[in-house]
């Protein structure tokens, strides 16, 4: 079963550890815009169009693997990216699509905590949440795991973010103010 690790005791172990991480995580004020700054991570690289994930097969799914690497490692506006990529992929409907997006929110809320705005993270964390909890319902009661985690804990664990305050610790600027590893099943 997945894993959510609030405070993991190792660095979390890379999915598709051939697939380089960027190098540096966007913040905005701190970091050139990876896609708009001539000097952004990403500037000029276009990405190729997704496929949609196969819910039962997303372990073969590189941007589905690649958005969970980025998101573990700090990457918050990054993993954003490429959930969003398979959301639209999956023509934005469906239990798939609430999914995603609301792991894009996920990634919204450790982007907000980063750039220290606690109004953001605490909206992105509650439609997290939500979003979570909608894919749940549509799941039905007896499915517990999806896409390689169990869709309770994570609405749970964006409750929790959600109900946090903001904690921006000034020696460690663009540090995000929580730890949270997702461990797919």
């Amino acid at each position: 079963m997945s894993r959510i690790d609030n405070q993991p005791a190792t660095p979390p172990q890379r999915l598709l550890p051939d697939r380089a991480l960027p190098p540096y995580a966007y913040l905005p004020g701190q970091t050139p815009h990876p896609t708009r700054d001539r000097d952004g991570h990403s500037f000029g690289n276009e990405p190729d169009a997704p496929a949609p994930p196969d819910a039962e097969n997303w372990r073969f799914c590189p941007d589905y693997l690649y958005g969970i690497d980025l998101f573990n490692h700090g990457y918050c506006w990054e993993a954003h990216e490429a959930w969003e990529g398979l959301w639209v992929a999956c023509g934005r409907q469906g239990t798939q699509a609430i999914f995603l997006q609301a792991l894009i929110n996920l990634a919204a809320t450790g982007f907000k905590a980063r750039w220290g705005s606690a109004r953001g993270m605490q909206a992105n964390a509650r439609t997290a949440a939500r979003l979570f909890q909608a894919a749940a319902q549509q799941l039905g009661p007896k499915s517990k795991c999806y896409m390689g985690f169990d869709v309770h804990a994570l609405a749970a664990q964006a409750k929790a973010l959600r109900d946090r305050p903001l904690a921006v610790n000034p020696e460690a600027p663009g540090a995000l103010p929580f730890d949270l590893v997702l461990r797919p099943e």
